[in-house]
């Protein structure tokens, strides 16, 4: 009897425990569809003709139309705005991770007078909403005659990119133990040394992290792309963007296409550094 009721309560254990699991599969399969569908439908959709998509916006296309993209990239002249994107991005990326590993640093090892108002105030920069400033920078730029010109975009990138990662290199670098940078001090190696090969491999993954974020925001920002640049010489992609959508009608395939060169970019640096970005977020974000 005693037996059998052990049986019973095994099955009734194990029971819950498969359910649970099979719920939580599923709502992940679901998750990961409803993430990734999305994109598998813009890639085909610009592989469709106009009249293919207006017909059946989910169908897939009776033969891929290639041309699409080279109409995308000549009509809507994606290839300057693809390089003033390349170009404003890495200026800003570069900029934003070297600072942010400098400040980041200070701020972890080093005691100074002002350091927590200095600290709080840099990082209440993460909390102030960018179209608050819109008006107020655009009126300052102007003053400054930085409007419409190749670095315009950089300024505000900069600014705005780097709270987080200061934020996200204070707590990182907090946690690594000092013994190892003591050590190579006392074989003799400087501060900058020490800084550049003991202290950033260590701290690769939280840099990586702050690379694919700071990217991503500077490559899909709009918003100064807009109000600071009307040079269309020094525009960037999201803008070249909107020339595909007019006053009563949307070229959608070549705009699906346009997408797609855009998207591809955040893609491809998301693949090479997904495995360092979570490690770097979990850990930069824990103070220690």
């Amino acid at each position: 009897m005693s037996s059998g009721a052990g049986n019973f309560s095994g099955v009734s254990k194990l029971k819950p425990n498969m359910v649970g699991r099979f719920v939580f599969n599923t709502a992940m399969i679901v998750f990961s569809v409803v993430n990734v569908f999305p994109i598998i439908w813009m890639v085909y959709s610009s592989l469709k003709t106009k009249q293919e998509y207006l017909i059946n916006v989910f169908a897939l296309p009776s033969r891929f139309l290639i041309s699409n993209y080279f109409d995308a990239i000549r009509v809507g002249k994606l290839h300057i705005g693809l390089l003033n994107s390349v170009l404003n991005s890495t200026v800003a990326v570069a900029s934003i991770v070297v600072l942010a590993f400098v400040i980041g640093y200070c701020f972890a090892r080093f005691s100074f007078p002002g350091k927590k108002i200095i600290y709080t105030l840099l990082i209440a920069g993460m909390l102030i909403p960018i179209h608050a400033l819109m008006v107020p920078l655009f009126i300052q730029f102007r003053q400054l005659n930085l409007i419409n010109r190749q670095f315009t975009l950089v300024l505000p990138y900069i600014a705005f990119g780097l709270p987080l990662a200061v934020f996200l290199m204070e707590g990182f670098i907090r946690q690594m133990p000092t013994e190892v940078e003591e050590a190579a001090w006392i074989d003799g190696s400087s501060f900058f040394n020490t800084l550049l090969l003991v202290v950033a491999p260590m701290s690769r993954p939280v840099i990586s992290t702050a690379i694919i974020i700071a990217f991503m925001d500077a490559w899909n920002e709009f918003s100064f792309a807009l109000i600071l640049i009307s040079n269309e010489q020094f525009k960037t992609l999201p803008v070249f963007l909107t020339g595909f959508a007019g006053i009563y009608t949307v070229d959608f395939t070549k705009m699906f296409a346009a997408l797609v060169i855009a998207t591809m970019p955040v893609l491809i640096l998301y693949i090479f550094l997904s495995n360092k970005i979570i490690e770097g977020m979990v850990a930069g974000a824990v103070k220690g």
